[in-house]
């Protein structure tokens, strides 16, 4: 140990690692990521475990893997026949992990193994709880082929992820965390591929260590991001704000929910009229189609989770609920117009007042009675 550069020298904090690598037909870089991994780990003189994660590829993954084995190498390998996603995958593979420090790598060479000294020996620092393999922190850097689109994809992603933490590549895949703040990290329900911003929220980590690396282009194979995965992204991060921001956010988006039904309610209204309706009955017929609209929209985004209720139940309790917000909005603005002076001259301050006591009635309802959830932080 004593003739090992400072920077390979195993860390006085870390006694064990476990690599875990999810994979899906990529069986061609295994043999490379498994030998880049040996020499890079080798000089910590720590004992290491690889655990491959494979959905099921039959690309001849396991006969890779088992002449790997053979030839001396720590790997364990996982085939998921009843399950896919890259997130699921790297959760399955901590949970049977047997190190001290847990390291999330992708299988196409992407990420460089020689980074994983400095990852160990940032955790000299006690107080620091993730290490994030960083492009984007001084010395970080993109393969050159990266076209603008894909950059652009990059930095979009991002930007959205700038609510839930403030490092600078929160989108990266090649990450270590320590055992202890992955046990603390509840409720994990990830969706598509970005599993290390779930951890980061999830385990409510602030100390997090963002090391330098070149991400290079993939040699072999095809890449898994595609438009699916851009959306599952986007589900992905509703899922986290509902869970760091709870009902708050659930407020927001309710509201949002709601301004798109006024618009509704307008546009049938104005349908309506145009086929000559009566005005009473196209009012009606109007705001039934917006309370509709509302429910609906509600029932797939504001409280998701609550999809697997009686969706005919829920539609009563929620016409319920919207009428007893409106009998509170009405009676609110006139009780206002009629028993305070300055109200009874701005009438319409009184009936913005009265909306938002509806909106909040509505929205209380809709959270305790109409979408009740038996969890805390309800998972979408």
């Amino acid at each position: 140990m004593k003739n090992l550069p400072n920077e390979l020298k195993s860390s006085p904090m870390i006694s064990s690692l476990s690599i875990i690598v999810p994979t899906y037909q990529e069986s061609e870089n295994l043999p490379t990521l498994i030998d880049r991994i040996r020499m890079a780990v080798t000089p910590l003189q720590m004992p290491y475990e690889v655990i491959i994660v494979d959905d099921d590829s039959r690309d001849g993954t396991e006969e890779t893997v088992d002449e790997l084995t053979k030839n001396g190498h720590p790997i364990r390998l996982i085939v998921r026949k009843d399950q896919r996603g890259l997130s699921s995958a790297v959760i399955r593979g901590f949970r049977e992990t047997k190190g001290e420090l847990l390291i999330c790598m992708d299988a196409d060479l992407s990420h460089p193994p020689e980074a994983i000294p400095a990852m160990v020996n940032a955790f000299d620092d006690p107080q620091v709880e993730m290490v994030i393999g960083s492009r984007y922190v001084p010395g970080g850097s993109t393969d050159d082929q990266w076209g603008l689109v894909r950059w652009l994809n990059s930095k979009v992603a991002t930007l959205l992820a700038k609510p839930f933490t403030r490092i600078k590549d929160p989108m990266s895949g090649f990450f270590a965390i320590s055992r202890e703040v992955f046990a603390k990290a509840t409720e994990l329900n990830p969706v598509g591929y970005k599993i290390g911003l779930e951890l980061i929220v999830k385990s409510k980590s602030k100390n997090i260590r963002e090391i330098p690396i070149h991400f290079a282009d993939r040699e072999f194979g095809q890449s898994k991001l595609n438009f699916k995965e851009q959306l599952n992204y986007i589900k992905h991060l509703k899922r986290l704000a509902d869970f760091k921001f709870g009902r708050m956010f659930q407020f927001v988006q309710f509201c949002g929910v709601g301004a798109t039904g006024m618009g509704v309610d307008l546009f049938a209204f104005y349908l309506l009229i145009r086929l000559n309706l009566p005005v009473p009955m196209a009012r009606a017929i109007a705001i039934w189609i917006a309370m509709t609209w509302n429910f609906w929209l509600n029932r797939r985004l504001t409280f998701s989770y609550s999809r697997k209720g009686n969706i005919f139940s829920q539609y009563g309790k929620f016409v319920a609920s919207c009428s007893v917000g409106a009998f509170l909005s009405w009676l609110t603005s006139i009780l206002l117009i009629q028993l305070t002076p300055w109200f009874a001259v701005h009438i319409f301050h009184a009936a913005i007042i009265g909306v938002m006591v509806g909106t909040l009635s509505n929205f209380a309802i809709s959270y305790m009675w109409v979408f009740k959830s038996d969890s805390k932080h309800p998972s979408s």
